[in-house]
């Protein structure tokens, strides 16, 4: 099993319909699995993109 690094959780909210009626709705953080080092984690793809960034510029 993947650990997970992220400390994000998710963000609660309502939906409203024509009518406005109010649904609670949770928006899910966007957690995905890569492999770094030869280990398996969850991460959140904005977290993912931040870090393929971070590692871009030490390459260059």
């Amino acid at each position: 099993m993947a650990k997970k690094l992220t400390n994000k959780k998710p963000l609660y909210g309502n939906r409203r319909s024509h009518a406005l009626n109010a649904t609670r709705h949770a928006f899910k953080t966007n957690l995905q699995t890569i492999t770094i080092n030869g280990k398996k984690v969850r991460m959140t793809a904005r977290e993912i993109k931040s870090l393929n960034k971070m590692m871009a510029n030490k390459a260059a």
